[in-house]
């Protein structure tokens, strides 16, 4: 186990961790760069990986309008997904903004500088390398935060806005978790600290310990964390659920909330994904092996050790899991109660909600101290 201090040193000891409100328009569209409209971790169509040649920077001045068109017919050409929101959102990113949408006409028709010009040419070179977007202007926003991206760490997509809702959604209507009330909440696998840090941004008495297996992913949540001067509430362990679970037993008690968009991708669906998935984003926070089970099996065995009674586990999983998790429970978790299942915005079964309720061994031993 390794714990985060500021410095990002490793010490032996825990370490408690001591806003921004724009949206850029491709939130609110489910817009993804790289990936076709059926979920965040879902089947990728198979594109061609093609050789890329960059064109030679304009002999004169261009705008930025005259950029952005000449790139996105070079992505067209070149086969990348999403052609013109990258070169938009490139630009916009340049010029200080979040869409070209919010930027005023005149700065659109405006000539590039020379450094500007240079800039836009790098940054898309960087994009004709099937580089996601997120990456390339290093930042992407998630719900009312912006946080820091850079590979190889998972980016955040749009349904994972969802389950947050969901959370918190419960945890507001709750009286017992609501208020004053200080809660915990544990996350597995918290990438670039999204969820974590939108959940610390929403409830400002609730404190999260948050897990991920990736060192790149603990540093950057840390990163983020501090930006968003949210770090007071928050501890971040270095630490891999599978390997690690006694020690993930020993940090983890009590908590209210356990929370994860784990890899759930089945393995045989990994080499269908996009070049932007397959060559830039951490294979171990996609790949959930054979049947895409495998970290969240051994969430849900560890949940009942780990949730105060009534505590629930929420999570995200490929439409194909619900019908194939509530039955495993039942037969294998004994305390843990399957509550619903919910859909996401494209319709499909996406997030699994669970509940813990008092085992036999909890309610013998409860009637055994009351006689």
């Amino acid at each position: 186990m390794e714990t985060v201090l500021l410095c990002c040193k490793t010490v032996g000891t825990d370490s408690v961790f001591t806003e921004t409100m724009w949206r850029r328009s491709v939130g609110a569209a489910h817009t993804w760069f790289g990936c076709r409209s059926a979920g965040p971790k879902r089947i990728w169509g198979p594109h061609a990986v093609r050789t890329c040649s960059t064109p030679a920077l304009p002999p004169g001045r261009i705008t930025a309008l005259q950029a952005v068109d000449l790139w996105r017919r070079h992505f067209e050409e070149r086969g990348v997904t999403e052609p013109g929101h990258s070169s938009r959102y490139i630009i916009a990113h340049l010029l200080g903004a979040k869409t070209v949408e919010s930027l005023e006409h005149g700065k659109l028709t405006e000539f590039l500088s020379q450094e500007k010009t240079e800039q836009m040419w790098r940054l898309c070179t960087r994009r004709l390398s099937r580089m996601p977007v997120q990456y390339v202007i290093e930042e992407w926003d998630f719900r009312d935060l912006t946080l820091k991206m850079r590979p190889p760490v998972f980016i955040p997509r749009p349904e994972t806005e969802e389950l947050v809702e969901l959370v918190l959604r419960d945890l507001m209507k709750n009286p017992g978790t609501g208020g004053d009330s200080q809660h915990a909440c544990l996350e597995v696998g918290c990438g670039s600290g999204a969820i974590s840090l939108s959940l610390l941004k929403s409830l400002p008495q609730l404190k999260v310990i948050a897990l991920d297996q990736s060192q790149a992913a603990v540093d950057l949540t840390v990163e983020n964390a501090l930006r968003l001067g949210l770090q007071d509430r928050l501890q971040v362990y270095h630490i891999d659920v599978m390997k690690d679970a006694e020690t993930v037993l020993s940090l983890c008690r009590h908590v209210s909330v356990l929370v994860s968009n784990p890899p759930y991708l089945f393995s045989e669906d990994v080499v269908s994904l996009e070049p932007e998935v397959l060559r830039f984003e951490d294979h171990s926070a996609l790949d959930g092996g054979e049947d895409g089970l495998n970290v969240i099996r051994q969430i849900l065995t560890l949940a009942p050790h780990i949730l105060s009674n009534h505590g629930r586990v929420y999570l995200e999983v490929d439409p194909r899991h619900p019908v194939l998790i509530r039955p495993w429970v039942e037969a294998h978790v004994e305390g843990l109660h399957y509550v619903a299942t919910q859909h996401d915005f494209t319709g499909r079964p996406r997030f699994c909600i669970l509940q813990k309720e008092k085992s036999h061994k909890d309610r013998e031993l409860y009637l055994g101290l009351r006689n």
